[in-house]
């Protein structure tokens, strides 16, 4: 199952490349299997596409502050490497969790970029 979600460009706060907002394709997909294609402006962090898009699995209760871990996704390769190494704190901050995997990030520590175009981003069964 696939949802499509394409958020207004004046909601993204992103800078307008050529009279067009930049996008990157990013897919969600929910522990269940559950597919969700957002375009997340370039610059905007992967949480805060998921949740201004209302995607189902990341609640980002701290608004992206890394101050609560309710964006914990997991990142497969190449997306892991793509998206640059966890900081410190952010490692201390997934070490809080249950379901913390070597594959971890919080998912308010990565921006979209061109480099994470079809990017695919994997939910756990519960966030903190």
């Amino acid at each position: 199952q696939r949802d499509e979600h394409h958020p207004p460009a004046a909601q993204s706060g992103a800078a307008p490349r050529g009279g067009l907002i930049a996008v990157v394709k990013v897919t969600y997909v929910e522990h269940t299997g559950a597919e969700h294609l957002i375009d997340v402006p370039q610059g905007v962090s992967l949480m805060r596409g998921a949740v201004d898009s209302e995607t189902p699995g990341i609640v980002g209760e701290c608004g992206g502050q890394m101050a609560c871990g309710t964006c914990h996704v997991y990142l497969d390769e190449p997306w892991l490497t793509k998206s640059g190494p966890r900081s410190a704190f952010e490692a201390g901050m997934l070490a809080l969790s249950d379901n913390t995997r070597d594959n971890s990030r919080l998912a308010c520590q990565i921006r979209a970029s061109e480099a994470l175009e079809g990017i695919v981003v994997r939910t756990p069964a519960s966030q903190p």
